[in-house]
């Protein structure tokens, strides 16, 4: 099963203080608003999301369909796809992909600990 690219979305409380810190360790700016209070930050392949007032805990986000840098892959395994295999391993979803569409889409499970893990297809 191909996820695709792997970034830690951080729920943050001041967005401006994360950019620096984490400019701080290294990473720079990738893509976001900050006026919308998100950032994606980069650090060679390791992306973090910053996100302010969007959600309450930390998600672990793949993207089917991209690769570190957000080029689209010519070969990925479907968001859909993705889900019917964890439905069949008994995988309970706290938020469904429409398995009746096509291009974007995403399903978020937890793990057994209770951490999000948002599986998030732009394409």
């Amino acid at each position: 099963m191909k996820l695709g690219a792997f970034s830690v979305s951080l729920a943050v409380k001041d967005i401006n203080a994360s950019k620096v810190f984490y400019e701080n360790l290294g990473f720079s700016v990738f893509a976001g608003d900050l006026d919308k209070n998100y950032l994606i930050m980069k650090n060679e392949t390791s992306l973090i999301g910053l996100f302010q007032g969007m959600f309450e805990n930390n998600i672990l986000t793949f993207n089917p369909g991209w690769d570190q840098d957000a080029n689209t892959l010519k070969q990925y395994d479907d968001v859909r796809d993705i889900q019917k295999y964890l439905k069949s391993k008994a995988v309970v979803f706290e938020h469904e992909a429409d398995e009746s569409t096509t291009g974007p889409a995403s399903f978020v499970v937890l793990d057994p600990d209770g951490n999000a893990i948002l599986v998030d297809q732009h394409i």
